[in-house]
Formats: structure tokens, C-alpha cells, sequence
């Protein structure tokens, strides 16, 4: 069974804070038991010590080195201490032999003699041990013993015992740890509650992407996460809701491409189809059919652009479009381009301005695939250029790089579309009313083709006004040379001119009387 983030988060959250309470628990337990042991023998060794002390001024020596100990007033000091710290109390000789005990901790009737391995070892210092005391104790005891000395700083004559049981401390533990189970169980449950919805929070973003994906792969694109945070989940849910967005605009755009493909594929299929049959059936006469073929003409063109543009995408996509430069005119690419056009713009009244200012103009790129570029922008400014209107041209040689701007008279390009114009598959126009042969890819080519040129194209426009694109293609990195003496340098290339439309009468933009028609 799959468990989800929620389950996992939770379950080892909860396992790290399980696992860290019994650490914390077992820690304090262990340091709470070594403290209970220093205090017993702190408290344990300064009454033995007092008794020990006391007891020197009850001995009566009897003879040289006999000493015998007189304890009726020593017994009840004895009896006091040891009833104040519940510990048995009672004072052996070097043989073991008990002289004087109470014995209210463990309540036993009394202690005949004291085990001499201990005595031994007590009476050469401090002793500190755990045991039975021979099986007189059913448990293991706490066992403090001191010497005891006839006179201060005189031989020893003894060993003051003092005993405790466990049981006291035993009896702490379990109490402390009880308060330690309820306090751990408490503060569980609340950890639970609260990291449970923690991570229900955090988790629900998650969900609601995993559903709107669902819903993606499903079709429908218009699912959307909300933002409830500024955190890192709050930023995923943001970029989630953008890429939606992106889909929903290339779905759109896909859909948009289909339909225009098939307009595109059917119109001139049909227009072909049907003046063939009427050519083949005899329905066009003999004398119309040059005319019709001409059209059937155009429309195999039309065809072929538009197969052409296709595999031009095919070939970005796939990366396997390259550039063969080489050095070329672009003026004579722009004029040769204007004539492709020649009755169209006779037939529109349009007017070409500043071909009479442009020289030669020498650039380094691929020329087949820049001339792509120059048709595609001088075929939409005479698309759209409006009848009588005004299409100027401009190349201007800057420092490093040569620029060529195309503007046209005309509606413009509302603001909103600019930045769209070279998105694939965009058309301002959805209508087609004017841009009837459009699919929306001849922007998006002409900026990938100067990109891998390392050039680029701008946009500007003023609706009912103008539209002007210009682009550039960067010279070639050429080696630094010296100077010679009194040259001069060069000056700076004219800055562009501010778009006008300036009527003025039109240029021959033919061929030249002594140019052949094999040159057009």
C-alpha cells in the first residue's frame, strides 16, 4: 500500500519526538540516580564521621592498646541520626565484632558482626559499596563505613557503619517517572495535533497540484493552486499556476496552429482542385486558362512557403539549423525583395521612402536565410500597409553592427500584442480579415534565424500610426591594428531617425535600363 507525504512526514516526526523523549527521559533518570547517590553519600559519610567522631569520647581504655566503649549517651545520638536520614548506624571493632548499632532503616533486631573483609578495607579509609552484608539484607544496601581512632590522630580502634536502602530512591524514580510518562504523553499529543496540521498544510498544495495535473493530462487547463503562503511552497504553487498558464497559452496556440494549418492547406488545395478539373472538363475556356494557371501557380507557391515554414520549425525544435555565412550586399537583398512585391505595391499605391539614401551595405551572415528575413518583414509591411501609404526603409553601418529598419503606414499593432508579435504560432489579427495567409510563424523565424546570427529584432508601433521593426547583424570581431601617423578616426555612425511618414513621391524601385531581366 502506498503511503502518501502526509503519513511519512507525520510518522517520522512523531518517531524523532517518541525517540527523543525517552532519550531525554532515560538521561534524566540515570543523571537524577547518580545525583540521589552523591547526596546519600555526602549525608551517609557526614554522619558516619560524626559518629566516629563521637564515639572517640565514649572509649575507656582498659589496658594498653583494649579499648571498650561506653554507649548508653552514644546510643541515642546514634538512634537520632539514624532515624533523621533512615539509615542503619552501628559501630564494629577491628574484628568485626558490632559494639553499638541502631537499625532504623531496615528494622532487623541487630548485627552480630560485620563482615572483616569490609572492616579490613574500611579501616584504612573511606569505604563506599552495594550489597547484602553477608545475606543480612535482602537487597543490595548503600554501604558507607569511616574509621573510627581512639584519640584524633591516634590508632584505629573501629568502624562506624552507615546503610541505606535503595528502596527510598526506588520509590523517587518510579514517582518522577510517572510525572515524566504524563508529561511526555501530553506533550505527544500535542506535538500530534499540531504537526498533523502542519502537515496537512503543508501537504494540501501538493494535492491540489497533483489534482489540477490529473485534470491537466485530462484536458482541461484551467485548474489553478492557490497561494496561501510566501514560503517556498507558496513560490512552487506560483510556478505552477505560471507553467498552467504557459500550457493554456500553447494549447491555445496549438489549437490556433491546427486551424490556421488546415485553412492554409484546405484553401489553396481547393482553389487548385477545382480550376485543374475545369481546365481538364473544358469548363474554363482555352483562352482563360493562362490566367487560371497563373493563380494555380501562386497557390503551389503559397503551399510550398507555408511546407517550407514547417520544416524551418522542424529544423529550430530539433536544433539542426545552422548558418553558412558569407559576405554579401543586404541593400541589394532588400531592393531585389521590394521587387519581389512590385504589384502589390503598385496595386496598393505605396509608397517606398529611403532607398534613395541607401548605399551598399556589406554584412556577414547567411545570406539565404537573412533574405528569409528581409521578405518576411517587407511582406507584412505591404500586407498591412494601408492604401496609399508609406513603407521606409532604412540600413545604417553603426561601429559594430549593421542595422535595417522597415516601417510601415498603417493600423500599428495594438500595445498589448507587442510583446507577443514573435511568440510561434501568434496572430494579432484572429479574425484573419487582413492577414488571411498568416500562420503566425514568420515573426517567431525571423528572431530565431538573427538570434543565430548573435543579432536580434525590436518592435515599435503606434496604432492607426505606424509599425517599425528593425533589426541588426553584428560585424565580425576583426584583430586590432595601429594607428597610422595622422590618420584620423573615424566618425560615429548616424544615430536612427525617429519614425516619420512623410509623403513624398515614389521611387522607381525597378530594374535598371541597363540591368537584364535574368539579373531580376
Amino acid at each position: 500500500m502506498q503511503r502518501s507525504i502526509f503519513k511519512r512526514y507525520l510518522s517520522i516526526t512523531m518517531a524523532i519526538i517518541f525517540l527523543s523523549f525517552t532519550m531525554l527521559g532515560t538521561v534524566t533518570l540515570v543523571f537524577f540516580g547518580r545525583y540521589w547517590r552523591q547526596e546519600k553519600k555526602e549525608l551517609l559519610t557526614q554522619n558516619a564521621t560524626s559518629i566516629a567522631q563521637a564515639a572517640s569520647r565514649f572509649l575507656h581504655e582498659k589496658s594498653e592498646g583494649k579499648y571498650e566503649l561506653q554507649g548508653e549517651a552514644l546510643m541515642l545520638f546514634m538512634e537520632s541520626f539514624s532515624t533523621s536520614i533512615d539509615a542503619d548506624i552501628f559501630i564494629t571493632d577491628l574484628d568485626g565484632n558490632v559494639l553499638l548499632g541502631s537499625y532504623a532503616c531496615s528494622r532487623v533486631e541487630g548485627i552480630d558482626k560485620a563482615p572483616p573483609p569490609l572492616v579490613e578495607k574500611a579501616s584504612q579509609g573511606l569505604y563506599e559499596g552495594r550489597g547484602r552484608f553477608d545475606g543480612l539484607y535482602r537487597e543490595n544496601y548503600y554501604i558507607i563505613a569511616v574509621p573510627m581512632a581512639a584519640t584524633e590522630g591516634g590508632p584505629q580502634v573501629g568502624v562506624v557503619f552507615a546503610t541505606t536502602s535503595p528502596a527510598s530512591m526506588n520509590v523517587i524514580q518510579l514517582e518522577a517517572f510517572k510525572i515524566f510518562l504524563v508529561a511526555a504523553g501530553l506533550a505527544l499529543l500535542i506535538t500530534f495535533c499540531v504537526v498533523g496540521i502542519f502537515a496537512y498544510r503543508l501537504v494540501r498544495p501538493l494535492r491540489l497540484m497533483s489534482a489540477a495535473a490529473r485534470s491537466f493530462g485530462a484536458g482541461d487547463f484551467s485548474v489553478r493552486v492557490p497561494v496561501t503562503s510566501e514560503d517556498e511552497m507558496g513560490q512552487l504553487a506560483m510556478s505552477f499556476n505560471n507553467m498552467a498558464n504557459s500550457l493554456t497559452n500553447s494549447e491555445g496556440m496549438r489549437r490556433s496552429f491546427i486551424a490556421n494549418v488546415s485553412h492554409e492547406l484546405k484553401t489553396p488545395m481547393t482553389t487548385i482542385a477545382g480550376f485543374i478539373d475545369g481546365i481538364l472538363d473544358g469548363t474554363i475556356p482555352q483562352d482563360e486558362q493562362d490566367k487560371y494557371l497563373h493563380i494555380v501557380s501562386d497557390e503551389v507557391k503559397r503551399l510550398s512557403r507555408l511546407v517550407k515554414s514547417m520544416l524551418d520549425l522542424s529544423r529550430i525544435d530539433s536544433g539542426d539549423m545552422k548558418i553558412h555565412p558569407s559576405h554579401f550586399d543586404i541593400t541589394h537583398t532588400v531592393v531585389n525583395t521590394l521587387l519581389t512585391f512590385e504589384q502589390s505595391i503598385d496595386e496598393k499605391g505605396i509608397e517606398i521612402a529611403g532607398l534613395e539614401d541607401a548605399a551598399p551595405m556589406q554584412v556577414y551572415g547567411d545570406p539565404d536565410l537573412l533574405h528569409q528575413v528581409v521578405y518576411n518583414l517587407v511582406e507584412n509591411a505591404v500586407k498591412f500597409t494601408n492604401q496609399g501609404g508609406t513603407i521606409r526603409v532604412q540600413i545604417i553601418d553603426s561601429v559594430d553592427r549593421t542595422v535595417v529598419a522597415i516601417e510601415n503606414t498603417g493600423p500599428g499593432i495594438a500595445a498589448e500584442d507587442l510583446p507577443m508579435v514573435f511568440d510561434r504560432f501568434y496572430k494579432g489579427d484572429k479574425s484573419r480579415s487582413r492577414d488571411k495567409n498568416g500562420m503566425g510563424l514568420g515573426l517567431y523565424l525571423v528572431r530565431t534565424i538573427l538570434q543565430l546570427h548573435g543579432g536580434n529584432i525590436q518592435v515599435s508601433s503606434v496604432q492607426g500610426q505606424y509599425c517599425r521593426f528593425e533589426f541588426y547583424v553584428p560585424k565580425p570581431q576583426e584583430a586590432p591594428r595601429l594607428k597610422e601617423a595622422g590618420q584620423k578616426p573615424k566618425e560615429n555612425a548616424p544615430k536612427l531617425r525617429e519614425p516619420r511618414v512623410k509623403k513624398q513621391k515614389k521611387p522607381d524601385i525597378k530594374p535598371e535600363t541597363e540591368r537584364s531581366k535574368d539579373d531580376e
